[in-house]
């Protein structure tokens, strides 16, 4: 699998700071008074996230790899 991380390691760096930002985003949401950060994090997250291929070339509705590890990391739910 061309998207395996195993085998790309530019995007397996990619997808750590992915989740890393991601962690960041959700910490920063907690705290109410850095509302204009925690966007700001957002916003580098989203562009993270598309730098990653999707899960299926031929379906452009189908996530970037990786999704449910990043996701988890907004969520402030670390693994």
């Amino acid at each position: 699998m061309k998207n395996d991380f195993h085998y790309n390691t530019t995007n397996a760096k990619i997808q750590g700071l992915s989740v890393q930002v991601g962690e960041l985003f959700a910490d920063l949401y907690k705290d109410t008074s850095m509302q204009k950060e925690s966007m700001e994090a957002l916003e580098a997250y989203k562009s993270l996230r598309r730098l990653l291929p999707r899960e299926y070339d031929w379906d452009e509705s189908s996530r970037h790899v990786g999704a449910t590890a990043a996701h988890k990391a907004t969520q402030g739910v670390y693994a």
